[in-house]
């Protein structure tokens, strides 16, 4: 059974930083790529960002430039760090992990972790 666990949310001011993690465990860490989705009120769940099992990232726009995806594969952790966070970052972040990556898409398994609230405000 495959659970992710996600951490470090939590209410920070207009231009701070946070750091979410997410644990998995099983043995499929390496072998997937992990994404973080967030979703707002009212909003459609969206991608962040992702990162492949071979360590390539990619980042939606709202992300560029302020956000860093890492993962550590002997930790069985991806991290979201996140700095100048803005109000419209106010969100809950999910973290997913889906593959085998190295397989067909049609191969993979989604699996996704119950999320972090990010509030930001003064």
């Amino acid at each position: 059974q495959v659970q992710l666990v996600e951490s470090g949310g939590g209410l920070v001011q207009p231009g701070g930083s946070l750091r979410l993690s997410c644990v998995v465990s099983g043995r499929v860490f390496a072998i997937y790529a992990m994404n973080w989705y967030r979703q707002a009120p009212g909003k459609q769940r969206e991608l962040v960002a992702a990162i492949s099992s071979g360590g390539t990232t990619h980042y939606e726009d709202s992300a560029k430039g302020r956000f860093t995806i890492s993962r550590d594969n002997a930790k069985n952790t991806v991290y979201l760090q996140m700095n100048s966070l803005k109000p419209e970052d106010t969100a809950v972040y999910y973290c997913n992990a889906r593959g085998p990556d190295a397989l067909p898409r049609k191969a993979w398994n989604d699996y996704w972790g119950q999320g972090t609230q990010v509030t930001v405000s003064s």
